[in-house]
């Protein structure tokens, strides 16, 4: 498959042209712009520039509202945003604003986003906070992917869960996971690939494993842990949607192409600030960090994808076929 280089700056610009010629304001195609490039240098690509086909196409549909801004409502520490059905990261950016002020004052913030869409790579939404001193988790609900533990009909989302913890001299602790076995995403881009899955990434519309990508997409995730992730998944899904009045995954429409309403999906942040609780929690988060490295093999969460953006930091690879599909929405 050929591959073209372009820089970080490259791609956001040709990102964000995309959607501004698909209807979206300057301001608001710049956030989306910027998260997306973002997976790329973390090398996430089933997060990134790939998801600009689909999004540039949900806008033309009204599937997404292109010129959507959020709406912020304080209420103590709840911070409630309403995406008002454009992409999530705009959303993201100003519930997160809002909320380390809040969570400076009174030690703790919230912030329900709801009426939104793909919530991105979600340790985007947390990282920021720990490189200011702050403890976030991050949840979202995403469409019908896992069916129940015993069941063969999806009702969950894969729901990302993020979390990132403050470090003395060093970067973040950093979490990111979804409740699957892998993100659907990597699904789509091995079925846009024409590859086959891994066995145990996914099941057919049957039930049965599968390790073709089209019968993965039409079927089910395998939950991460099984009757546990499955359990988790739940617990999202009424901590996102449930909360915050959207969708949950078996009500919202697909991701991944232009028919249907907006998918209506919902988030949260939980943001601490040590502070406020016992003395000494970084001594201790040391602790418990040194205790891990000292094991041969072991590595704290995060480092990995660290690694991988200080080789992307000039220099990103996307494939010849989305680098022309790209180009195309930008001057369409």
């Amino acid at each position: 498959m050929t591959r073209i280089q372009l820089s970080p700056a490259d791609a956001t610009t040709l990102a964000q042209d995309a959607f501004t010629a698909a209807g979206m304001p300057a301001a608001l195609a710049a956030s989306a712009a910027r998260a997306l490039v973002a997976a790329e240098c973390d090398g996430l690509p089933s997060h990134g520039l790939a998801r600009v086909p689909f999004y540039a196409a949900q806008m033309r549909t009204g599937k997404v509202v292109p010129d959507a801004a959020p709406r912020l409502e304080r209420d103590g520490a709840v911070l409630r945003v309403d995406a008002g059905f454009g992409l999530a990261f705009a959303a993201i950016d100003a519930g997160a604003s809002a909320a380390r002020d809040v969570a400076r004052e009174l030690g703790v913030a919230v912030v329900c986003i709801t009426h939104s869409h793909h919530f991105g790579v979600a340790g985007q939404a947390v990282e920021p906070f720990a490189r200011e001193g702050l403890v976030a988790l991050a949840l979202s609900n995403s469409p019908a992917a896992m069916a129940p533990w015993g069941g063969n009909r999806a009702l969950y989302g894969t729901n990302p869960i993020a979390f990132a913890c403050p470090r003395e001299g060093a970067a973040p602790l950093l979490i990111d996971l979804s409740l699957s076995h892998v993100a659907r995403g990597k699904v789509m881009l091995a079925q846009k690939a024409g590859e086959p899955i891994p066995e145990g990434w996914a099941l057919d519309a049957e039930g049965r494993p599968t390790t073709d990508a089209d019968a993965a997409m039409a079927g089910t995730m395998v939950p991460a842990g099984g009757a546990k992730g499955a359990a988790l998944a739940l617990m999202v899904e009424l901590l996102t949607a449930g909360l915050g009045g959207a969708q949950f995954a078996w009500q919202a429409s697909s991701l991944f192409d232009d028919k249907g309403p907006p998918p209506d999906l919902a988030h949260m942040l939980l943001v601490l600030d040590p502070a406020r609780f016992a003395p000494g929690f970084a001594e201790r988060a040391e602790a418990m960090f040194a205790a891990i490295e000292a094991q041969d093999g072991a590595r704290l969460p995060g480092v990995r994808r660290f690694a991988d953006r200080a080789t992307r930091a000039d220099t990103i690879e996307i494939p010849q076929a989305l680098h022309d599909t790209l180009r195309s929405l930008a001057t369409t």
